[in-house]
């Protein structure tokens, strides 16, 4: 039990995090009458949930381990802006023992469980063991102390392949594996402690046996001091990338009301065992079978708490201020009640064609739908700095069904207006109109069965080519000015070359005599007539039918939305042709993102084959590891450990074999 400051009272409330959940903690807080506080690292001093804090404190540098890691520096903040009460989001340090135990200690009301509780769960061996005995069912495993390569290799042949490989502090997909056989375990053990130890400063691993194709099923529960426990549904968080959640629903299209039931007493049934204060969500696989498995106990508010807020019209925010200033509940399990359906989507900044690579840089148009919840912390010009999670608004729509919710979030996604950065706009689409998904049928392993359905070209490019072609031409900064009727006389021919991403494109564009414009995209012959202009839109005509595209031009570059897709084009007529050496043909491997260099596997002098991984970069809190493209020698390094590095810099050169 923590002390009481003034009987668990609080008026002003710091948020130990940053960005949109910093921004939505602020808003029930505001609404609940207490004064918020921000931290901030030196990539964050103007970012919007500083600028709409009462108060702002600077916390240290840019990287995590220097600012929104340091419990130190936190706690001062607190103690500095006056603040009685820390809320920590999630993320960061939101399951961290210490900084709860630090806050308790500090006489500040941490918003969350006991740090005896965040202990007991955030191991997931100790974790799996609570779990079993209170009589939650649990996938077979191996939590022992013994870490040796022989024995987890042992254990993992006594389980059987597949196996997963977790570490055991921390979650969202970091320091996890699935490895289908022997041969490839040791270097996804080995693999998996690098990533963890990284992230969160222990290499400790569990292994469980891969449960496949199941759905992820997690169950929202609460509790209070006065041994109150409730839950409020579940969420079907199945489809994944990197084992990182991308949409979310609730209720899960594979939960009848009697499972829900069943899951549900048995999540209040491990919450009471705990005495657990506060939001949490039991995670657990369910199979084809209807069988479920415990994963693992997230002490903290969910990213994706906005969908179970809105099937049931609790802000869970505000039941975890009640419940940290001492008071019951205040609502029973038969109070909750369940309305329509929601779904979730993460808009994330990463290449979701080139393996869902983050993005870092400035995003120079940023235009949020309406109709539908919107949590983002972003404006155009806004930097979306590389050294945090690479997701930058959750897009949340409600509906009387599960179809009407998935219309609506198609719609609002069609909107989206992100000019500058690369997101999985495009991709996300694609999910949510899939067959199998618009039937409710997808699991864990959706995008990896369905990858290259979601991920295939459009049906024309040559149209999108021809398109942006257009607007480069008609909005470049020397083009004769743009009017509307006959022109008086046709134009020759102008030669362009631009890439749109998937290579370099030839294209052709003259002006009619009749007024409208002729583009020619090596071979295809599209024709365009302008009806209307303007600084940021254009509405034309072409085969008969009227269309509209929103697009900014950045130097060089163009940006479109055009059918419900973002592109991005670059004018490369005046360049100079790429060399091959783009594609690493000239032996230097180059950073694929922005990032800090974890570790590097070779040395000057060694021998290597094409394809061995030669560095590992950490972007947005995600390993990368960086291969050879040719076989040869090592012959520099060009940059250390623990370097921050930019897009396309060299770090390691390799001498061809001859």
């Amino acid at each position: 039990m923590r002390p009481s400051l003034e009987g668990g009272m609080f008026y002003r409330i710091l948020i130990a995090n940053r960005g949109e959940i910093a921004l939505r903690i602020m808003r029930t807080a505001r609404r609940l009458g207490y004064g918020v506080v921000a931290v901030y690292s030196d990539a964050d001093r103007d970012a919007r949930h500083v600028r709409e804090a009462d108060h702002a404190v600077r916390i240290g540098e840019a990287l995590p381990s220097q600012s929104y890691l340091k419990i130190d520096a936190i706690i001062a903040a607190a103690k500095a802006s006056g603040a009685g009460a820390v809320h920590p989001g999630y993320g960061f340090l939101a399951e961290n023992e210490e900084f709860a135990r630090a806050c308790r200690d500090a006489g500040l009301v941490f918003i969350g469980p006991s740090p005896e509780a965040i202990r007991a769960m955030g191991n997931k061996a100790g974790a799996k063991e609570i779990m079993q005995k209170a009589g939650v069912p649990c996938v077979p495993g191996y939590q022992g102390a013994d870490q040796s390569d022989e024995v987890m290799l042992a254990e993992a042949r006594r389980i059987g392949f597949p196996v997963m490989i977790k570490a055991v502090a921390g979650g969202g997909g970091r320091g996890m594996r699935l490895v289908s056989d022997a041969a490839s375990f040791p270097d996804a053990l080995r693999n998996a402690r690098s990533e963890a130890l990284g992230a969160f400063g222990d290499a400790t691993v569990i292994l469980e046996r891969a449960i496949l194709d199941p759905r992820h099923i997690e169950i929202q529960v609460f509790g209070d001091r006065h041994g109150n426990a409730i839950h409020l549904g579940e969420r079907d968080c199945s489809v994944q990338r990197r084992h990182q959640k991308l949409i979310e629903e609730a209720p899960s299209p594979a939960v009848s009301p009697g499972l829900r039931a069943r899951m549900g007493a048995v999540a209040v049934q491990a919450v009471k065992a705990l005495r657990y204060e506060g939001a949490g969500t039991l995670e657990f696989l369910l199979d084809g079978n209807g069988d479920f498995y415990f994963m693992e106990m997230n002490t903290r508010l969910q990213v994706e708490h906005p969908v179970t807020e809105a099937v049931t019209g609790v802000d869970l925010v505000e039941l975890q201020l009640r419940v940290a200033r001492g008071e019951p509940l205040g609502v029973k399990q038969e109070d909750i009640t369940f309305s329509g359906h929601a779904i979730e989507v993460r808009l994330c900044s990463e290449d979701a064609a080139h393996d869902f690579m983050p993005q870092s840089g400035r995003m120079a148009r940023w235009q949020m739908p309406e109709g539908v919840r919107v949590e983002h912390a972003l404006e155009s010009g806004s930097e979306i700095p590389p050294f945090y999670d690479s997701m930058i608004a959750k897009i949340i729509s409600h509906g009387a069904d599960r179809r009407e919710a998935r219309s609506k979030l198609i719609v609002a996604l069609e909107q989206v207006e992100a000019f500058g950065v690369t997101t999985n706009q495009g991709f996300l689409i694609s999910c949510l109109r899939h067959p199998a998904f618009a039937k409710g049928e997808a699991t864990t392993s959706f995008i990896g069965a369905h990858r290259n359905e979601l991920l295939a070209p459009r049906a024309d490019e040559s149209a999108d080519a021809a398109l942006v072609a257009l607007l480069l031409y008609v909005t470049h900064p020397h083009a004769p000015p743009w009017r509307s009727g006959r022109s008086l006389a046709a134009t020759f021919p102008l030669g362009l070359r631009i890439d749109l991403g998937r290579g370099l494109r030839e294209v052709e564009i003259a002006r009619e005599r009749a007024g409208g414009y002729v583009v020619d995209v090596e071979g295809h012959v599209h024709r365009f007539e302008i009806d209307e202009l303007g600084p940021d839109a254009i509405r034309y005509r072409t085969n008969g039918l009227m269309e509209r595209a929103t697009f900014l031009r950045d130097g060089d570059r163009l940006y479109v939305l055009h059918h419900d897709v973002t592109l991005a084009v670059r004018d490369l007529t005046l360049a100079p042709p790429e060399a091959a050496a783009g594609a690493n043909g000239d032996g230097k491997v180059r950073a694929a993102m922005n990032g800090r260099v974890v570790s590097v596997l070779v040395k000057p002098g060694e021998q290597v084959a094409a394809g061995q991984p030669v560095m590992t970069l950490e972007a947005m809190k995600m390993e990368h590891v960086h291969t050879a493209a040719v076989a040869g020698t090592v012959s520099a390094i060009d940059v250390a450990e623990g370097e921050q590095v930019t897009t396309g810099r060299i770090v390691v050169e390799i001498e061809a074999a001859a």
